[in-house]
């Protein structure tokens, strides 16, 4: 096992290579978004994910969840400086950002930490970027959660398209693939089946929208 940060454990490890029949392994780095807060674990985004690959034949693990709801950038920097990895992974998975922007946070300051767990998540993927997926943060604006808030509705559309355009610009800059779940998350995920118990977060149905939006760039950095 490895504790973050052990540069030389990590070199070590990245050069260890799968038997062919070992199954995929996978991680998972988010928010309340990946951990799926309000719906059962086996309807979060990346389980049904993974469970997407193995009905295709795919021999893959359950995936490894370092979530947590309300988790910003730098906090979920800060679980990972805790947290005991196993690398390299087959495929790490990023979905990230929501709190900032919640909470006023400066799109320059997401940058720039988003950029720094882009670099981690490659590390951790055996320094392979092209092992490495990038989700989209979905528009919460939409829900019932935000109408309730007395927030302007359409500004927070707004700086989650600029968080967005940001992220798929420093993914591209890394060589990792970023996946737009966005427009998912407006129509049809502004419908009360794609919205949990408490009004604010995805159902499990939305989520299987997600999985199937990432499950073809899943298979392709998987098949690498």
């Amino acid at each position: 096992m490895w504790r973050w940060p052990s540069a030389l454990l990590l070199a070590a490890a990245a050069m260890a290579v799968h038997a062919d029949d070992a199954p995929q392994r996978l991680l998972a780095l988010g928010d309340s978004y990946t951990i799926g807060e309000d719906v059962a674990e086996d309807g979060r985004w990346p389980v049904q994910l993974a469970a997407l690959l193995r009905g295709e034949g795919m021999a893959v693990e359950p995936p490894t969840v370092v979530a947590r709801t309300g988790w910003t950038t730098d906090e979920l920097s800060a679980a990972m400086d805790d947290a005991t990895f196993a690398p390299p992974y087959d495929l790490v998975t990023l979905l990230i950002g929501v709190n900032n922007q919640y909470r006023g946070r400066p799109l320059d300051e997401y940058e720039a930490q988003f950029d720094a767990l882009l670099v981690r998540a490659i590390e951790l993927a055996g320094h392979r970027a092209g092992r490495v997926l990038v989700l989209s943060i979905p528009d919460w604006g939409v829900t019932p959660f935000a109408a309730k808030s007395g927030r302007d509705v359409a500004r927070i559309g707004a700086e989650l398209d600029a968080f967005n355009r940001s992220a798929a610009a420093i993914s591209a800059g890394r060589g990792v693939a970023f996946v737009d779940i966005t427009p998912i998350s407006r129509d049809p995920g502004a419908q009360p089946a794609m919205i949990a118990a408490d009004g604010l977060h995805p159902s499990a149905a939305q989520y299987a929208l997600w999985a199937q939006r990432a499950l073809p760039v899943a298979r392709r950095l998987l098949a690498r």
